[in-house]
């Protein structure tokens, strides 16, 4: 089973990546932008603005509005994570039933608190729900650098054949039935990213940033496990992996964020600044979600704390060191 038709909805950096992918996998492929007006630029440019340096594919077809993806054998919804339900809502009239959608956000949708499956299933509920997740940053798949995703479905045939559809020479997508699992570990890895930004900004050091990075996998994991994910995958790419990338280059916007707030800017003036970072919306729902099923999380909770002006930077980071001493595992 092979999908040849791929539409990809959201043509921000992240979509125009993708559907270079799906392009260079030899699939027809269509991408569809917000409005006329951004679609009239992406086909004067050829390129999104969002990522104006890397050509779009000229195969690529642009266009507007939900009915474009009327024929297609899977979609890629690459919008923000907060937007998933309404954008996805827009694609049940057209969609044929079985329809493969794929999120390709990290987050989980506040007030609902439903991960980005959920949100699709909600939305959608004659489409087949699947997630796109691991240690990518758009400028590099578009430009063809080598990279390894993770692309999970409940039903291991659709994950396997939604792998074949988009990989590449340059792509290597593994497939997974875990959704959850590779669900948490992209949520979850932004939060932590902000954190071990926020040293970096503060210039605490590298071993700071290790330290932190590692107790913060250790959050992940106590946080995957009490929300049913496989230990395996929050060990692989789309956990592991994905936290690695992410809490080490300022090309991450979660990790930008927090060094923009280490570094002195208020928690505000640093969204303001253009940094749109998903560990932002993330980081109350998830320590909201830990509290719940008792999960200890100091560190996700002192990102929320900042986030929401309760804790100033150094205060948080005297709550950390100076918790009781405890065994290591």
């Amino acid at each position: 089973m092979t999908y040849q038709r791929i539409a990809v909805v959201g043509a921000g950096a992240w979509g125009a990546a993708l559907a270079n992918v799906a392009a260079r996998a030899g699939r027809s492929v269509v991408l569809i932008a917000r409005d006329d007006t951004a679609a009239a630029a992406i086909r004067a440019a050829g390129a999104s603005p969002h990522l104006p340096d890397v050509a779009l594919d000229p195969a690529i077809a642009i266009a507007t509005g939900a009915a474009a993806a009327a024929e297609a054998d899977a979609v890629l919804l690459v919008v923000p994570a907060q937007a998933h339900g309404a954008v996805a809502a827009t694609l049940a009239p057209v969609l044929r039933p079985g329809t493969p959608v794929v999120a390709c956000a990290k987050g989980i949708e506040r007030g609902t608190r439903r991960f980005m499956t959920e949100v699709i299933a909600g939305s959608l509920p004659a489409a087949t729900p699947a997630i796109l997740s691991g240690p990518s940053f758009a400028a590099d798949v578009a430009r063809g650098l080598p990279t390894a995703v993770t692309l999970a479905a409940v039903d291991e045939a659709v994950a396997t054949a939604l792998a074949h559809s988009l990989g590449t020479t340059t792509l290597r997508p593994y497939h997974a039935t875990d959704t959850r699992g590779v669900e948490i570990g992209g949520a979850a890895k932004n939060v932590l990213a902000i954190a071990v930004g926020i040293v970096r900004g503060r210039r605490l050091g590298a071993s700071a940033q290790a330290a932190l990075t590692t107790r913060g996998f250790a959050e992940l994991m106590r946080f995957g496990r009490a929300y049913g994910a496989r230990a395996e995958t929050l060990t692989g790419l789309s956990g592991l992996g994905d936290l690695i990338l992410t809490c080490s280059s300022r090309q991450s916007r979660n990790f930008s964020l927090g060094v923009a707030i280490g570094e002195g800017l208020s928690p505000a003036e640093a969204r303001h600044s253009g940094l749109l970072a998903e560990g932002a919306f993330t980081a109350p729902v998830l320590v909201e979600m830990a509290r719940e099923r008792d999960v200890d999380m100091p560190i996700a909770g002192a990102v929320a704390a900042v986030l929401d002006g309760r804790l100033s930077v150094d205060q948080a980071i005297e709550a950390l060191m100076t918790r009781p001493f405890r065994a290591e595992h």
